[in-house]
């Protein structure tokens, strides 16, 4: 029954699409954040859902006669060099069979990422984006803030299989990153309802993140709540939501939860961070011989083999910067590093120039609130191999359009090239 909904939902949105390209990019989002199609048990499971609505979005797009433009920012060039040079490094990948097919999935996710700097042309448009990112990882805070409660901690929270966000530590990096997206929705709306609504997702949210035992997740929770109260328009209110989420969590979570989180304090005899600090130190002698790195997948046993200081402790790198450096080399992780330095530079720009201008504020607390979820993907990252994940590259690129729908790209010395229907394309220095 749940395969019916599901094709049926989608399908029938599918019409609407080819009105709107922008609710391509919506739907497109639903389907890779949430993975409805993964709840499910039958022919929906494998169904190539967000294959279809990304053919029919580019189809509806292209035909449409909407202006094309494309913002040719510096995140924006940075973002296509990235993908330009994980595309060329994949040609000298140690393993090709497994690199090709990494490859295959991310060129994907940077595809529909930079169709949405294309497509997204309206404020509103953004909003109801931000709307379906939160709703699509809310929907698992919820579920596993309620799960965590019912059952006093015991099981971790996950998210459905053969995702991202399978295992727990992927699900409390998810987690972490949405409470902001959250707290950002809650700021905009004026409805009491809804608002109380999303105060409860923010703190059952917050409680799923704990509840999956993720130990990464658990750093990234302190690190992003710093910032989270820090960042926030009214402090009394965050700080209120917080303590709840603390006291939820010191009632029903058993010793076992606090006997894990205790082992971050002795890594030095934890087999697993040992393991990982072994897999690090792979991905930088791959980088130091080799400027292409190991491309996609190089973390196998002959890599550690023969670039290992163990050599048979053979682990997966746990770590979205261990994990660019080697397998795209140190021209990679630079990309990588500058591409959320320029990010965290665009949200500081909206921010000073948005926060005091009562017509241009949502803009302000949107810049604000993505740098706490940047934040805790740098904190629960570095402990996490998810450096191809999509949420941060299209919170980076609406970060970018929030900068657009604010008129401040207009102020910057940032090229534009617009191309028209017409035979000619002109040039737009803003």
């Amino acid at each position: 029954m749940r395969d019916i909904v599901i094709t049926a939902i989608i399908f029938g949105l599918l019409p609407f699409v080819f009105k709107r390209p922008w609710l391509g990019i919506l739907l497109w989002s639903w389907l890779g954040y949430m993975n409805p199609h993964r709840l499910a048990w039958g022919f929906a499971y494998n169904f190539p859902f967000a294959m279809i609505v990304g053919l029919v979005t580019i189809a509806a797009f292209m035909a449409s006669k909407e202006k094309k433009d494309m913002p040719w920012t510096r995140e924006i060039i940075i973002l296509l060099m990235l993908t330009g040079w994980m595309l060329f490094t994949t040609f000298f990948a140690f393993y090709p069979d497994l690199a090709w097919h990494r490859w295959n999935e991310v060129w994907k996710i940077m595809l529909m990422v930079l169709l949405t700097a294309l497509i997204i042309k309206e404020r509103y448009q953004l909003h109801w984006l931000i709307w379906v990112i939160a709703l699509s990882f809310g929907f698992y805070g919820v579920k596993g803030g309620i799960f965590t409660i019912i059952n006093g901690g015991v099981y971790r929270v996950q998210g459905p299989t053969g995702t991202f966000i399978a295992g727990n530590n992927e699900m409390a990096l998810a987690l972490v990153m949405t409470i902001p997206l959250i707290r950002y929705l809650h700021l905009q709306e004026t409805r009491r309802l809804v608002k109380t609504g999303l105060a409860s997702a923010m703190v059952l949210t917050g409680v799923a993140a704990i509840g999956s035992q993720s130990r990464g997740g658990m750093l990234a929770m302190v690190t992003m709540g710093l910032f989270l109260w820090l960042k926030s328009r009214n402090k009394i209110v965050t700080g209120f939501y917080m303590v709840i989420a603390v006291a939820i969590m010191a009632s029903v979570m058993p010793q076992a939860w606090y006997d894990r989180m205790n082992t971050i304090k002795t890594y030095q005899q934890d087999q697993s961070a040992q393991g990982r600090i072994n897999a690090w130190h792979t991905a930088y002698n791959v980088a130091k011989v080799r400027i292409t790195g190991g491309g996609f997948e190089m973390f196998q046993a002959p890599t550690f083999r023969q670039y290992a200081p163990d050599p048979w402790n053979v682990h997966d790198v746990h770590s979205i910067y261990f994990e660019m450096m080697g397998e795209q080399g140190f021209i990679g992780f630079v990309l990588f590093m500058l591409l959320g330095l320029l990010a965290w530079i665009r949200a500081q720009q909206i921010i000073k120039r948005c926060k005091h201008d009562p017509d241009r504020k949502w803009a302000a607390d949107l810049a604000a609130m993505i740098q706490v979820s940047l934040i805790g993907y740098a904190t629960a990252g570095a402990f996490l191999g998810m450096s191809h994940f999509d949420l941060p590259y299209h919170l980076m690129i609406i970060l970018m359009l929030a900068a657009k729908f604010s008129g401040l790209l207009e102020k910057q010395s940032v090229p534009i090239v617009t191309f028209s229907s017409k035979k000619t394309a002109s040039r737009q220095i803003n």
